[in-house]
């Protein structure tokens, strides 16, 4: 199951990584870097921890398989959540009331401290290769 997340949360890392590259290009072209903040989380956030997240489980083989899924799940939606809301609540481009893009912002940055969080916690279930 672990194998199968694995790869899923490396695309999605892909995704984000040329989505954050091409946005830290386009920054430094229009010489406007007022998106920097969105920029430094797509990457750190979207490309670096989902990545690392993903080669965790291609090397490991975690005892609870569910955990891999929840983990996954919260990953991905909350990396996601976290960086488009920050967006918004930023920029506000669809004009949405405040309240709401406030509290997407707040539920994406949520479920993201609870993907760390249960992953800190399955680095306690994995199965010990012996040697």
């Amino acid at each position: 199951m672990e194998k199968k997340w694995s790869i899923r949360l490396i695309r999605f890392a892909a995704i984000f990584g040329l989505f954050g590259t091409f946005l830290g290009s386009k920054m430094s072209g229009d010489i406007d870097y007022s998106l920097r903040p969105i920029h430094a989380h797509i990457l750190l956030v979207g490309w670096l921890s989902v990545f690392a997240w993903g080669i965790f489980y291609k090397v490991y083989t975690i005892k609870h398989k569910i955990l891999v899924t929840i983990q996954s799940i919260l990953a991905m939606t909350g990396a996601f959540g976290l960086t488009f809301g920050m967006w918004m609540y930023n920029l506000n481009p669809f004009n949405l009331n405040d309240t709401f893009v406030m509290i997407f912002f707040i539920v994406g940055g949520t479920l993201l401290l609870l993907a760390f969080t249960l992953f800190m916690v399955i680095t306690f279930f994995i199965e010990v290769q012996e040697k």
